[in-house]
């Protein structure tokens, strides 16, 4: 398990435009057809990474959360099915179902997603606030698996607070650590 860092890329960039299947539904997702209410949360995440693991149940806690307050949730896996099965469009709709995920659970399987996102590795986020501009790119807390640090979702959870009382989110944000998107060659 090979920890990588997302990019952190610059506050202010607009979201790319996608459109993709979530897989738990067959309906067409597209970022611009749906904006959250007051934002929108992309998440990198697939199924076989213990980064993702660890945090999936604080997850989908966080997101029913926020969706309740006009956030929108869009995970997406780019993962390589080939080379990991586990993160193939039917084991993401059954680890959808298990975990009893809220938001669409899209696949990437051209990987033209991850990479307008410069996504890195799994989990990664990206918040962007109603007119689509990056206000919050890195962790969803500091817990990892294995330093025994509680799995809170403080991170996230406070730059979609500000976003909901109208305070600025804090530029102090650190990446996020997981393991590696498994790009195709």
């Amino acid at each position: 398990m090979a920890a990588t860092p997302s990019t952190m890329v610059a506050l202010g960039t607009t979201a790319p435009a996608f459109t993709l299947i979530d897989v738990t539904t067959g309906d067409t997702i597209s970022l611009a057809s749906h904006p959250g209410e007051h934002a929108t949360v992309i998440m990198f995440i697939c199924n076989h990474c213990p980064y993702v693991k660890h945090i999936r149940q604080r997850l989908v806690e966080v997101a029913n959360h926020y969706q309740q307050q006009g956030i929108r949730f869009i995970a997406i896996s780019a993962n390589d099915a080939a080379q990991y099965p586990e993160d193939g469009p039917e084991q993401m709709k059954a680890t959808a179902k298990q975990w009893g995920f809220s938001f669409p659970y899209c696949y990437d399987e051209t990987q033209e997603v991850a990479r307008a996102y410069d996504a890195a590795c799994t989990p990664d986020f990206f918040v962007y606030d109603k007119q689509l501009n990056l206000v919050y790119r890195g962790q969803f807390d500091d817990a990892r698996p294995k330093n025994n640090l509680p799995v809170t979702g403080n991170d996230l959870s406070a730059a979609l607070d500000a976003l909901l009382t109208g305070m600025p989110v804090s530029p102090d944000q650190k990446p996020s650590i997981g393991c590696n998107i498994k790009w195709k060659d």
